[in-house]
């Protein structure tokens, strides 16, 4: 019984040790292992089949179709943006540091080659929690200069109303000026290119905010409109340099002027 089983050949097996052969003409020892065909598990079923073979190494089962940034389902496309959220640190500290300098007027000009949306998006946020934040603290550091026996009372609302201004102001007013000089054909920037220059000229609300701290109502006020002023610089000096004609300066007074009403706007809301 163990005679016939031993001159079976075994090298065919799969998982069997590779049989070992010596070339005796070139004196060497050359292994000879079974062919294997690799395959993926598990098994990939085509479709009208009931059965199905195993998927090989080489094939691919299913193909991911990406939308173009151009093209109309793009704007729906969460891969669309990535492009505009492609900075660093230094490149974002460089961008609000030159939104503290508005006489200069050539932030366009740094931001053609990249210009980015996470300045909009992490200056907004920040500026919303700082405003319901340290409203509240101003407002009881008020109150508690009057009446010292004051307690201590978060008002909600403020998050609410921080977020409807601070993101509606952000949003609308870059898009509505985008389409309004756009027909007028005296610009060609991008609608992205807005959106980056308004949401860097909130920054300075973030650091004016700490100072509007000081439960003096008269310091407050000049705190506010030197900022205000300095924003609404900001805007209207860019603005004037990406567009064409001196007819369109209705337009700068008009950004100028929206600016500097979103300041007094955060003063008397939050600040009172």
């Amino acid at each position: 019984m163990d005679e016939s089983y031993a001159g079976l050949p075994t090298s065919h097996l799969l998982g069997s040790v590779p049989a070992v052969t010596e070339d005796k003409e070139k004196g060497t020892t050359s292994y000879e292992a079974p062919e294997a065909n690799l395959q993926i598990f598990p098994p990939n079923y085509n479709r009208g089949e009931k059965g199905g073979g195993y998927q090989t190494v080489g094939s691919t089962s299913e193909t991911f179709e990406q939308q173009p940034a151009n093209n109309w389902r793009g704007v729906f496309n969460i891969a669309s943006y990535t492009q505009y959220f492609n900075v660093d640190t230094d490149v974002v500290l460089n961008r609000m540091l030159s939104s503290l300098y508005p006489h200069t007027g050539d932030f366009f000009s740094k931001i053609d080659a990249n210009p980015d949306l996470y300045g909009l998006v992490w200056i907004s946020t920040t500026l919303v929690f700082v405003l319901a934040a340290l409203g509240n603290c101003a407002t009881y550091l008020m109150d508690k200069r009057t009446d010292s026996s004051t307690a201590w009372d978060f008002n909600v609302s403020y998050m609410n109303m921080a977020a409807f201004s601070v993101y509606g102001y952000a949003i609308l007013v870059p898009l509505a000026f985008y389409f309004l000089i756009q027909y007028m054909g005296t610009s060609n920037a991008s609608l992205v290119r807005f959106w980056c220059m308004w949401g860097y000229s909130l920054f300075i609300f973030i650091a004016a905010s700490f100072l509007l701290l000081i439960p003096v109502e008269a310091l407050r006020w000049i705190f506010i409109l030197l900022v205000g002023g300095y924003s609404a610089c900001f805007v209207a000096f860019n603005l004037r340099s990406n567009m064409e004609g001196n007819e369109l300066s209705i337009v700068v007074i008009a950004a100028f002027l929206l600016q500097l009403g979103l300041a007094i706007f955060f003063k008397v809301y939050f600040f009172p």
